[in-house]
Formats: C-alpha cells, structure tokens, sequence
C-alpha cells in the first residue's frame, strides 16, 4: 500500500478556480474521507489523484512516486464512480475480471482473484448473471469488487453510495469500512453526506470553494470545529448560530441577547473577555438544548425562552424549531415531551457544549484552550 501527497494543487476551468494550492497527506492505509457542498472541489481533488484531469500547478506523489503526469493505469489506483460504470453487455464475471485482463494477468489467476473478491463481497452466485438482473447495491459491489481484484495500492471511491436508497446505504456503508479494514488499501471516499463521512473516515477533509477547511478526526470536527463554515457543515440537524453581545462581570462572562443570558463556562468565558462589549456567534447544536422539565441539562444560567413553531416527532425523539428574537433554533427533546406548535417554551443549554465564532472572521472562539483542557 502507499500513502498520498498532494502539494500545492490548484486547477482552473476557464475564469473558475476548482482548487487553489490545495496540501494534502494521506496516510498509508488510511480511509480519509473529502467532504463538501456541490462544487467545492472535493471531486476535481479526487481526479486529479486519479489522474483523470492534470492540475493547472502542484504535484501529485503516490508513494514515493511523483505521478503528476502519469496515465491513470500506471498510478497503481482503482476507482469506484457515483454511477457503477459497469459494462452492460459483460457478466459479473467479466465486468470484475476486466482490469486484471487488460493487465494481461494468466487466466488461473484472473479465476483466483475473482472468486476472492466475489466471496468478499458477497456476490459468489450473482458471477453469471448481467448488470440489467442485478439491484442497485449488488452493482454496486460488483463495481467495488472490480477494482479491488487488481489489487491497488490507492482506492478512489466518488460518491458511490449517492444512488441507493437510504437502509441499502446503511449496509454498504458498513461493508465499505469493514472491507477497508481488512484489506488495508489506502482509500480517498468523496461525498457531501456528512454522516456518511463521519461514519466511515478515519480523518475528514472538510472543504469549502476549492480550499480546505478543516483537516480531522470525525470527532474533532465534531467538538473542535475550526470555524462556522465546519461547524455548520458537521452534525445533524446543523448547529444552531444566534448574534449574541458579551458581557463580563469579574470572572463571570455572559453571552446575551433578547430571549436569553447564558454564562459560559470558564474555558470559554476565558477566551471570550478580549470581546467584552461586542457580538460574537453563539453555536449550539439542536442535541445540547434540552426542553424545561424533560432533560438531564440542569438549569443554571443557561435558559432561552422562545415560541415554538414547528414540531417534529421522529419516536425517541422530537425535533421542535423554537423562534428566540427572530431567530429559529432547533432543538432534539425527549420524544415523550408535550409540545406542540405555539407553545411558549424554554430550552437549556449545556453550558459544557457552547461555541462561539469571531463575527467578522467567522473563526471559532477559544479551541485552542479547550483542546488544551481536555488534554490535561
């Protein structure tokens, strides 16, 4: 296996810059996801490993290799695509056998290493059959199967999940991290799902109009985002973002609007002294606010009074959208909670869980400390 380094890379279409002098390091044997809204690059990255398109400046190493220039076929990379790319007119069989015969591989050893990857993917029976017999996640494995009989040293997977329905993703979701971990390739998975991404990446490439963002782990993204655009873009239902002033009294730090004085906690309230007297964002994600009398959140000075507009009840739990000053706040309560559109509500937050971003530069607030606290 190989690890992958991209230096400097950046790609114009026309006026449009793609990528602009994007560094990157993959780890030998790791499953590092790109993840990003349409049209953040993340695609055009991937091709440009692949080999697919040149990059307008900067290099490509697979390895030790410079491969910049290099053909795909001689980059040691398999590919799997948003759309199979499965040849109709051929069986499983020969759709999973065909990179190693245009490899000229032996025949004995073309048998051996389909019948491998079929068993590995659980296809063995479907060898005889054509595509158009086949459901969308046995396509789908049959495409993962045929690159990985060439045995790459580089997977590239774009998006493969995108067109199967939503259980039938669970499963290969769980398949493709399960086979990465057994087989050890060096994998590169694009998709703009960020529980996909969370749920399969060793590390995550958050990014945003052909720059990167954010490099981590799922959970740093999670509770260290590097700034509102991350922040936004991981979890699920997006975290909240209310304009809020600062005030300080001592040692105590407030974060304060219409509807609302909550005190951050000392980590926070330490960072946030420099911008006493001015606003900053508060983040606080939809799972650490709690509705009044139905959470574990204890009420401290950490209450938002509000109106709720809209409930929706998903069985253990509801998400209700609460409207604090003009702004719609959504919240995960107890499923079991009596709420219903315009009640007058108010929510606890979990002080422990609070963010805050500068206003103009729209970078996180005090992480440099919290890392910090957490460590010790």
């Amino acid at each position: 296996m190989a690890g992958i380094r991209v230096e400097k890379v950046s790609k114009r279409f026309g006026k449009v810059e793609a990528l602009k002098g994007v560094d990157l390091e993959v780890r030998d044997q790791e499953f590092l996801v790109l993840l990003g809204p349409s049209g953040c690059g993340k695609t055009t990255l991937l091709r440009i490993v692949a080999g697919l398109e040149a990059p307008t400046s900067g290099e490509v190493y697979i390895g030790e290799r410079r491969v910049t220039h290099l053909p795909p076929r001689l980059r040691g990379i398999a590919m799997v695509f948003q759309n199979y790319a499965i040849f109709p007119h051929l069986t499983v069989y020969e759709n999973v056998a065909f990179g190693l015969r245009m490899k000229r591989r032996p025949e004995e050893e073309i048998r051996r290493k389909v019948g491998e990857v079929a068993a590995l993917l659980h296809i063995e029976e479907l060898l005889d059959r054509y595509p158009a017999q086949l459901s969308g996640g046995q396509r789908q494995r049959v495409a993962v199967a045929r690159a990985l009989a060439v045995e790459p040293e580089v997977l590239l997977m774009d998006e493969p999940l995108s067109n199967l329905d939503a259980k039938l993703r669970v499963e290969m979701r769980a398949e493709i991290a399960k086979l990465q971990r057994r087989l050890g390739v060096t994998t590169i998975y694009v998709t703009h799902d960020q529980v996909e991404a969370m749920t399969l990446g060793h590390r995550i490439v958050v990014m945003k109009d052909g720059e990167i963002q954010q490099v981590d782990t799922p959970l740093n993204l999670y509770d260290f985002p590097a700034n509102r655009f991350v922040a936004g873009f991981i979890g699920s239902p997006s975290m909240n973002f209310v304009r809020a002033g600062v005030e300080v009294q001592g040692e105590k730090v407030y974060l304060v609007a219409p509807g609302f004085r909550i005190r951050a906690n000392a980590v926070l309230g330490s960072a946030l002294k420099p911008y006493a007297g001015k606003e900053v964002w508060l983040g606080v994600r939809p799972e650490h606010l709690g509705l009044k009398g139905y959470t574990t959140i204890p009420e401290e000075e950490n209450v938002l009074r509000g109106e709720v507009e809209v409930v929706e009840p998903l069985g253990a739990e509801t998400e209700i959208h609460v409207a604090i000053n003009g702004t719609l706040l959504v919240a995960k309560v107890d499923g079991h909670a009596p709420v219903k559109p315009g009640d007058k509500v108010e929510l606890l937050a979990d002080t422990q869980r609070l963010h805050a971003f500068d206003v103009e530069t729209d970078k996180t607030i005090g992480h440099a400390q919290e890392r910090a606290a957490v460590a010790r």
